[in-house]
């Protein structure tokens, strides 16, 4: 016979209303309450059902994750799992599951989006990018629906709650950093143009220049997707300058792109650190792993993934929780693909 919320009342010594409320997290009920009725569903085996609840709440429990456009950025750049991670607990630890919505293509991942929110599967969506242009935001925001994004919007930036780094200010300091060990001549590798991370970032890198006095050079400053083979494909347009006009430094914008620059700099002899420079972002274990060890601006991958759900999962149990702007910091772990200019 199977255990019920009457069961874990009696064990606990409480009323069965209460242990309802403790397992919809009421904040009502004392932590020391939760910890008691806790501890009977454990010792009698108890299991709430979600979906009976879901349905008396109207309520899915349920929040959906929508990718950046085609689906090969996202399964093979371990931002993504890294977020994944973060995303997870913090839904998690309030009983909440996760739907990912992808697509081979922008067309596919808006109509899954469109499916999710109009049958009713998700209680939410997390937007993981920012876009300069984009219909999905425009539609949440048309139907009012619960969402949170990781990354800045490019508009309405007061009217949707989002987690982010100050992506200006990160790369401000990556390229001050470089500029810092003598490097005068400091190439910026950036993503896809159209998500406001590269935006940012971009302007990150030439106020640092700026207030240098280092003049911006447009052919050292390429766009690539998120891959190693955008990674190989910028640092190939760049050694095609003349030698004594090549940069002696790299911003990167992602640790597998620089991860396409190192193999592809290895390959026809170019020496990392001792010809080149290469700072990039985000700090995986591929950072770690790579030759030489990739200095890295560490983002708080996880961080921007538990604080994305935590914050919408408040949006969806309370509409009127103000618009937020979360922001994670960020710190340079110096390795050894930095060091002092000799050139």
């Amino acid at each position: 016979m199977s255990v019920t919320i009457k069961d874990v009342a009696k064990f606990a010594n409480v009323a069965p209303s209460t242990v309802s409320r403790v397992i919809a997290n009421n904040p009502r009920i004392s932590d020391k309450t939760k910890e008691k009725v806790r501890a009977a569903m454990e010792e009698l085996g108890y299991h709430p059902n979600f979906i009976a609840r879901s349905l008396a709440n109207q309520s899915t429990q349920v929040l959906g994750l929508v990718t950046p456009g085609s689906s090969d950025v996202f399964f093979q750049n371990p931002f993504f799992p890294t977020v994944l991670r973060g995303l997870s607990e913090g839904a998690h630890e309030k009983q909440y599951a996760l739907q990912l919505v992808t697509g081979k293509d922008e067309e596919a991942i808006y109509n899954g989006v469109v499916q999710m929110v109009q049958g009713g599967r998700v209680d939410g969506v997390v937007l993981l990018y920012s876009k300069v242009e984009d219909r999905i935001l425009m539609y949440l925001r048309e139907r009012k629906f619960p969402f949170v994004m990781i990354g800045k919007p490019f508009k309405f930036v007061d009217e949707i709650t989002h987690v982010d780094n100050d992506n200006f200010q990160a790369t401000k300091d990556a390229t001050d950093y470089l500029l810092s060990l003598g490097h005068e001549r400091v190439a910026f590798i950036g993503g896809d143009v159209n998500l406001v991370v590269t935006v940012e970032r971009l302007l990150g890198y030439e106020n640092a220049l700026e207030k240098a006095g280092i003049p911006y050079r447009d052919d050292y400053v390429l766009h690539e997707s998120f891959l190693l083979e955008g990674g190989q494909d910028a640092v190939c347009e760049l050694m095609e300058l003349p030698l004594s006009e090549r940069p002696t430094a790299l911003v990167v914008a992602d640790d597998l792109m620089a991860l396409g620059v190192l193999n592809t700099l290895n390959k026809v002899g170019i020496s990392v650190p001792d010809d080149l420079s290469i700072l990039s972002f985000n700090n995986v274990l591929i950072s770690e792993m790579s030759r030489p060890p990739l200095s890295s601006v560490d983002i708080k991958i996880f961080d921007l993934g538990y604080q994305a759900s935590r914050s919408l999962i408040k949006r969806i149990e309370n509409p009127d929780e103000p618009y937020q702007r979360i922001i994670v910091s960020h710190e340079i772990v110096k390795r050894s693909s930095t060091e002092q200019s000799l050139k």
